[in-house]
């Protein structure tokens, strides 16, 4: 049972693993706004050209 407990104790997979999720979840809420603005100006582009056709 002590072995379980210091195995237990040492194992940092479970750190790692909520390391990578907030990690993507910063990536995830850093692309809004980029994504956002991307849009907006591919929804100009567009406009533009329905308008010169």
């Amino acid at each position: 049972m002590k072995n379980l407990i210091q195995r237990f104790a040492r194992d940092e997979s479970g750190a790692t693993a909520i390391e990578y999720a907030l990690l993507a979840g910063l990536v995830g809420v850093a692309l809004v706004p980029g994504l956002t603005a991307l849009q907006l100006g591919i929804d100009g582009a567009f406009t533009e050209v329905t308008a010169a056709l």
